[in-house]
């Protein structure tokens, strides 16, 4: 029990951290371009797990993995952080924050497919039947709002959809590597920093930031990129399956609403009520489901 109650606690303070990041990303990459703002938030991150570690074991485990276990290191991060966030991040350019949300919250049902596939986790009928309840609600929150597309929907859609299968593969392939996760989310944020950095060089115009964006920069890169994603890591690493945790990440999409409600005085719609009773049933019902196994 302490040990689900550990994995839980890590799932849970992870989407509530991740509640804050559509609506500080869509406000950043509205004056700072999507690859300086990457490389940033990367590098900040990096640079706070590795101190981290340092304070913790003084850096003994770096020197557990050899060259192979920090290539594939390497092509994790390459795969679910990298182009996850620069898909993500550019969906967020194209869309409204709503919009790509929903596209970006298909990534808990890859978990639970890819864990099928890959990890040989049963579907069960609860499972699947929790998950589109939790899904229906994120849609109905989604639909339910008056926002509209702002740039070239057609290929803000696509990369939304195709960073949410990056992240639901890579957690799935990081979980059957079972690494020890702060000295992958280092590996998997400086690789996401050093190649965000050619890309922003060759391809946008550097500019300056001001106070405030250099505090949003750190906030993004320390709690929601180091912090959340490694709680979130260690919560699927931990968890009996896949599918029990990955079902809580459609929290995020109604809690980000609700710092929208308190940080920009936006009103708290029918449409939200509704999608928290789907949402909260969803996980509810997957929590039956446990309960009576565990039994």
């Amino acid at each position: 029990m302490r040990g689900q109650g550990r994995v839980y606690f890590y799932a849970v303070s992870a989407v509530v951290i991740w509640s804050t990041t559509a609506a500080l990303v869509k406000s950043l990459l509205s004056t700072i371009p999507t690859y300086e703002a990457l490389f940033l938030s990367s590098f900040a991150a990096s640079l706070f797990l590795i101190g981290m570690q340092l304070v913790r074991d003084g850096g003994r485990v770096f020197r557990t993995y050899d060259i192979r276990g920090y290539a594939a290191m390497v092509g994790l991060g390459f795969l679910g952080l990298f182009l996850y966030s620069g898909l993500y991040y550019y969906g967020l350019t194209q869309l409204t924050s709503q919009e790509a949300c929903i596209l970006n919250f298909l990534w808990p049902m890859m978990i639970v497919l890819f864990a099928a596939l890959l990890l040989g986790e049963r579907i069960t009928v609860r499972t699947a039947a929790a998950l589109l309840l939790s899904f229906s609600g994120v849609v109905v929150l989604t639909l339910g709002g008056e926002g509209s597309a702002e740039g070239n929907g057609m290929l803000g859609a696509a990369a939304c959809i195709l960073g949410a299968l990056c992240y639901g593969l890579f957690c799935v392939l990081n979980k059957r590597r079972n690494m020890d996760q702060t000295v992958m989310m280092i590996m998997a944020w400086g690789t996401t920093a050093f190649c965000s950095l050619p890309v922003t060089l060759l391809m946008e115009e550097w500019v300056t930031l001001s106070w405030t964006q250099w505090f949003g920069l750190l906030w993004l890169g320390v709690f929601i990129d180091a912090v959340g994603y490694l709680w979130w890591a260690m919560a699927l690493q931990g968890a009996r399956n896949s599918a029990m945790v990955a079902n809580l990440a459609y929290f995020v999409p109604l809690l980000s609403l609700v710092v929208s409600a308190i940080t920009l005085g936006e009103e708290m719609s029918s449409a939200a009520f509704l999608a928290l009773v789907l949402i909260m049933g969803g996980i509810l019902l997957q929590s039956v489901r446990r309960g009576r196994k565990s039994g």
